[in-house]
């Protein structure tokens, strides 16, 4: 059984920074891809930003130049760096990871984190 458990959301001033972490448990044999994503009231669940397991990363376009994702491998985490935070990045934050486990190959997802943004 594989568990991803997130940490780091909470409250901050437009214009502040958090950081989110993502740590996977459980019998993994290697993790390929990890995103986070990030889905505010009353609209759909987006992509935010993905890493793959050789480093490359994307972005949505509208966190581009303000948040970082970043990997351990050694330790299966992967990092969320928010800065120049915005009332309308606002929203319940997901990680997932494409874990190779001893069953089989599939996403997890953590349970979420809530980042606020007050303006």
């Amino acid at each position: 059984q594989v568990q991803l458990v997130e940490s780091g959301g909470g409250l901050v001033q437009a214009g502040g920074s958090l950081r989110l972490s993502c740590a996977a448990s459980g019998t993994i044999f290697s993790i390929s891809s990890m995103d986070w994503y990030r889905q505010a009231p009353e609209k759909v669940r987006e992509l935010v930003a993905g890493i793959t397991s050789g480093g490359s990363t994307k972005y949505a376009d509208s966190v581009k130049g303000r948040f970082t994702i970043s990997r351990d491998n050694a330790k299966n985490t992967v990092s969320l760096h928010m800065n120049s935070l915005k009332p309308e990045d606002t929203a319940v934050y997901y990680c997932t990871e494409n874990v190779l486990s001893i069953s089989s190959r599939r996403d997890y997802w953590g349970q979420g984190t809530q980042v606020t943004v007050s303006s």
